[in-house]
């Protein structure tokens, strides 16, 4: 495969600053502060208030605690639609069930679909209303609801907590992709054929026969081993040559050892 066809097909990192907090009609400028710093604990930095009843002063900075920063770049609009133009994913918390079916996420396929698509464009995390939640008109602008499946006898989230829960999920599928674009760059590494494994085998052999560990009337089964052990890690073509700088090494201190003893 080109190595044009390799970057067009390999993944790409999501990035956090592209996840958008949405808070629709905030009344409390506190629960905006503890959002903020629900926000930051998990890497999301990007919060948007639409009509906010109180906006932020000192009482929110006080609850933001050390993510004040995420509070100096609030971004605030007037409407959810001027909040998520921009966007091509957009999810509504709610909290109850609507007359009117939407697709439902699960808080965790929640993070993962915003992860996913967050590479591509702008991704909205929308919440409502401390008392009532978003509108049946501001949920239909959302592609899709997710509902926090808390204990049905004491369901009481407040603002921040839903934002905490939220953003962990998140978060926790940042990392997983993450994980598997480093470990898609590391699967780019470049194997050596079989000839050049079998000359660094043989190269170990000759190595450990010049220092005396194998003898050549009884190898035993030192080399089967060392190439079961070898091709389990199965090292790439840098590693293979740094192996036999290695090796070389030591075949040149065996035989100067070796001239200096039979001197």
């Amino acid at each position: 495969m080109s190595n044009q066809s390799q970057n067009e097909n390999s993944k790409t990192s999501p990035n956090l600053a592209n996840v958008k907090i949405v808070l629709v009609n905030t009344s409390d400028c506190r629960n905006i502060g503890s959002a903020a710093r629900a926000m930051k604990t998990m890497g999301l930095s990007q919060l948007v208030l639409v009509d906010p009843i109180e906006m932020p002063n000192g009482q929110a900075q006080a609850l933001a605690a050390g993510a004040t920063d995420v509070l100096a770049n609030v971004q605030v609009v007037k409407t959810l639609e001027e909040a998520i133009t921009e966007c091509g994913l957009v999810v509504g918390t709610s909290a109850r069930s609507r007359t009117l079916p939407w697709p439902m996420l699960e808080p965790r396929n929640c993070g993962e679909k915003l992860i996913q698509e967050v590479t591509d464009y702008p991704v909205a995390l929308v919440f409502g209303r401390e008392s009532s939640g978003l509108t049946n008109e501001e949920l239909q602008l959302c592609h899709f609801h997710v509902q926090i499946p808390a204990n049905p006898e004491y369901s009481s989230l407040n603002l921040a907590m839903a934002v905490q829960t939220l953003s962990y999920e998140v978060r926790m599928a940042y990392l997983a992709a993450e994980n598997a674009v480093f470990a898609e760059k590391a699967d780019d590494e470049e194997y050596p054929i079989v000839e050049e494994t079998e000359r660094m085998f043989q190269h170990f052999e000759d190595a450990l026969k010049a220092t005396g560990f194998i003898v050549p009337s009884h190898p035993g089964l030192v080399m089967t081993k060392l190439r079961r052990f070898i091709n389990r890690a199965r090292p790439d073509s840098k590693e293979v040559k740094m192996w036999r700088g290695i090796l070389s090494s030591v075949e040149k201190t065996a035989k100067r050892l070796a001239e200096k003893d039979d001197k």
